[in-house]
């Protein structure tokens, strides 16, 4: 009597790992992981723009002057333009104020240097430079580094000039 067993011969098993593997990079194509990390740094980066533009307005309302002014400065008179991290006197006038959370130089240190700051009495522009695709194309973005509006060519995938600022 012959014995016969059933299983996978070695060409079918091959044929199945190489369409696993097809679908793998498939899928990894897809997802472009280092895309998403990109997009994960900028919603970070965003929070934070719009974290410091609302204590900034809440501190103005409360005190009735920005940080980077007095209350003896005549309104009108103070300004302010440049990266956050050269300003964290502002940002700890803000966190005195109880405008921003005490630890918020721990929680965004490595932020900070990728943020613009311009701001007058009157006005205050937040912004950063995104670095993943959808951010660049956002609406949004569509300012240069002094919150000026840069015109047609933002927002482009392409353009290293463009910034997403909160106003």
């Amino acid at each position: 009597m012959k014995k016969t067993t059933k299983a996978f011969t070695l060409i079918e098993l091959l044929i199945v790992i190489a369409l696993l593997g097809a679908l793998a990079v498939g899928l990894l194509a897809a997802l472009d992981p280092f895309e998403q990390l990109k997009k994960g740094t900028d919603t970070g980066i965003r929070n934070t723009v719009s974290e410091v533009q609302g204590a900034m307005i809440r501190y103005y309302a409360i005190k009735g002057y920005m940080p980077w002014s007095t209350a003896a400065t005549p309104a009108g008179s103070g300004s302010v333009s440049g990266v956050l991290t050269t300003m964290s006197n502002y940002l700890t006038d803000a966190i005195v104020a109880g405008e921003l959370k005490s630890d918020f130089f721990t929680l965004a240190s490595g932020q900070l240097a990728s943020i613009n700051m311009i701001g007058t009495e009157e006005s205050l522009t937040v912004c950063f430079q995104p670095k993943s695709k959808s951010f660049r194309t956002d609406n949004n973005t569509k300012y240069n580094s002094v919150g000026v509006e840069a015109g047609s060519s933002c927002p482009n995938a392409t353009a290293s000039t463009c910034y997403w600022c909160v106003k």
